[in-house]
């Protein structure tokens, strides 16, 4: 199977001991695992060319929920740092800090300090930043064209373990 450019195969994991002694059932999909099926499937990668650890960061880093949000919020133009951390609602200063940093490390948003007093800091999306709205903006769509799907499934998986 090919995600992201990358080739991932199917490898089998034992479970841990603890999870093969207990008759419980797990219930994910229409499968279900019980005792006597104690190897599933895990992918394993296949490093063909790429770096999988950049790609899991680079990942990690745009598909957090505060990631997300700002550089959705940016996309409509600059901002400043109360501004965004108004708009969001919820974000501590802290976090949102952290954000905007890891964001302008990875090259998604630049920091423009203005020389006035008191000092005044805009933070906007680079071209590399704008590029990333498109696919964000479609998986946002996705799960919202989904999402009493995913309700249910959740609601009967919830169920089955109890």
């Amino acid at each position: 199977m090919l995600i992201l450019g990358i080739q991932i195969e199917p490898r089998a994991y034992k479970l841990p001991s603890r999870a093969r002694r207990k008759k419980a059932q797990f219930w994910n999909a229409g499968t279900v695992l019980e005792r006597r099926n104690s190897e599933v499937t895990a992918p394993s990668v296949s490093y063909e060319g790429h770096d999988c650890r950049m790609v899991s960061s680079v990942l990690a880093r745009v598909g957090d929920k505060w990631s997300v949000l700002v550089v959705m919020y940016l996309g409509g133009g600059p901002k400043r740092f109360n501004e965004l951390k108004r708009m969001i609602g919820g974000v501590s200063q802290r976090m949102l800090t952290l954000t905007l940093r890891g964001l302008e490390r990875d090259g998604l948003v630049t920091r423009t300090v203005f020389p006035t007093i008191p000092p005044r800091v805009d933070y906007e999306l680079t071209d590399l930043g704008r590029s990333l709205r498109e696919p964000v903006s479609a998986l946002g769509g996705w799960a919202q064209a989904h999402q009493d799907e995913i309700e249910a499934s959740r609601a009967a998986f919830d169920k089955a373990a109890g």
